[in-house]
């Protein structure tokens, strides 16, 4: 269900259509609105509505159905540029982000709204009807033309939106603020009540029955509540061997049945909780998430583009979402039932491997400059000072040797490297004596 509402929110057709179905309902109500009025030989609506008659009502119709019509395949084709420009210079994966902007969906859906409405009632108008009397809708139509007072607003909006939206600053948020979300639900604050550390070398756990995915494609979601509930009703304890955005060909593990008893309703219900797509996504794959950001700046840095200061906005963003990371606790694995039993082991990305996929990228491509070097100390500066495990911070300390190397293999040498490692020594003998006093006060409390 997740999956269903995440490909309709990003799809350009589903508030077009949701706008467009709305906007026939009101012309049909507003029609039959004036007919009531008419059989009633109610008057007092026309010192409100400006009456046009026949002729006059079928021109501004057909002027503000073919106007809209146009005006909706000018900007959109003006949408269509801005995607490919977007594609070629930041990379297709971010053309996603624009396809879900809810901005672009509603303004073509204001466009082709007032188009339809405008549609259904110029068909309504009469010249002559049964009893030789002319209809006109005149609410409808009036209405008509406050709609179309409407688009236009909308249409300076969109030239504003669509000019903001393809800046680096307004892009590289977007994506930011998707980092930030999945790094808030797969790595929260606090662990879930029902999670427990879990002790792999026990024998209940012993075993290996394999849950395989009966199609191909992308991981986009993981339902592990619903695996969970599906643990309890079945007694038994499976563990998730995968993560969202990895790539399953039909037969690939998906998950493995440690301890209970293995049914074909089980394998089936679990398998049903993996949603599949064609494409990744970052709701959570926090991979993709900062393979977006990485990718901008690697972009950024090729010979074709050469802008450093995008690389190095970029890199900003991305300190954004990794700080959070790595002053969280490490989530335990396990997740058990209101029974206290262990039902459940959940996967999540190391966040030193997240690090290191950020780092080796730029290790490659930003040598050759000095500025955007210098962006990607600052990056493990603020990471390394930040975090809460000795392991993340010899991740940096790696990473930064290897860069320092690199870099001076380059035969530049002007970037100053060691200051950033003293920075990181200095917050992680900071973190031990604050961790030391914490340790004093609980042992004194206790006591």
């Amino acid at each position: 269900m997740r999956n269903t509402m995440l490909q309709i929110r990003e799809s350009f057709w589903f508030i077009p259509a949701v706008l467009g179905v709305l906007a026939i309902l009101l012309a049909q109500g507003l029609i039959s609105l004036d007919h009531s009025i008419e059989e009633r030989q109610l008057h007092t609506f026309g010192y409100f509505f400006y009456e046009v008659g026949v002729s006059g009502s079928r021109s501004i119709l057909g002027a503000i159905g073919g106007s809209m019509l146009a005006v909706a395949a000018t900007s959109f084709s003006i949408t269509i540029s801005v995607l490919a420009t977007a594609s070629s210079t930041y990379g297709p994966r971010l053309v996603r982000n624009f396809m879900a902007d809810r901005g672009n969906q509603v303004v073509l859906g204001v466009f082709s709204a007032t188009f339809l409405y405008s549609l259904t009632v110029l068909r309504s108008i009469r010249s002559q009807s049964s009893d030789n009397v002319a209809f006109v809708p005149d609410i409808a139509v009036n209405v008509a033309v406050i709609l179309a007072v409407i688009c236009v607003a909308v249409l300076v909006y969109f030239i504003h939106h669509i000019a903001d939206s393809i800046q680096v600053s307004t892009l590289s948020a977007r994506v930011r603020s998707e980092l930030v979300s999945c790094v808030d639900e797969m790595y929260p604050e606090l662990p879930p009540d029902n999670a427990v550390a879990v002790d792999r070398s026990d024998p209940a756990l012993s075993g290996d029955v394999v849950i395989s995915a009966d199609t191909s494609g992308f991981i986009v979601t993981i339902d592990e509540q619903s695996i969970l509930r599906h643990t309890v009703h079945h007694s038994c304890t499976v563990e998730i061997t995968t993560a969202g955005g990895r790539h399953v060909l039909v037969g690939d593990e998906l998950a493995r049945v440690r301890s209970g008893e293995v049914s074909a309703e089980l394998i089936t219900a679990v398998r049903k909780c993996f949603s599949l797509g064609d494409a990744r996504n970052p709701h959570q794959d926090i991979d993709f998430a900062v393979q977006q950001l990485t990718e901008m700046a690697v972009r950024a840095l090729s010979p074709s583009t050469n802008d450093p200061y995008t690389a190095k906005n970029a890199l900003a963003e991305l300190a954004v979402g990794l700080v959070p990371l790595v002053q969280r606790n490490d989530i335990p694995e396990g997740r058990v039932d209101e029974q206290g039993s262990l039902r459940l082991l959940v996967y999540r990305t190391a966040p030193t491997a997240i690090v290191d996929t950020v780092f080796d990228a730029m290790r490659t491509y930003a040598v050759p400059n000095p500025i955007a070097v210098t962006a990607t100390i600052d990056l493990a500066r603020r990471i390394g000072t930040a975090a809460r495990y000795q392991h993340t911070r010899d991740a940096l300390m790696r990473q930064l040797t290897l860069l320092d190397d690199a870099y001076c293999a380059s035969g530049a040498c002007t970037v100053d490297i060691e200051a950033c490692t003293a920075d990181i020594r200095t917050a992680q003998g900071d973190i031990e004596s604050s961790d030391s006093r914490n340790n004093g006060r609980t042992v004194e409390s206790e006591t």
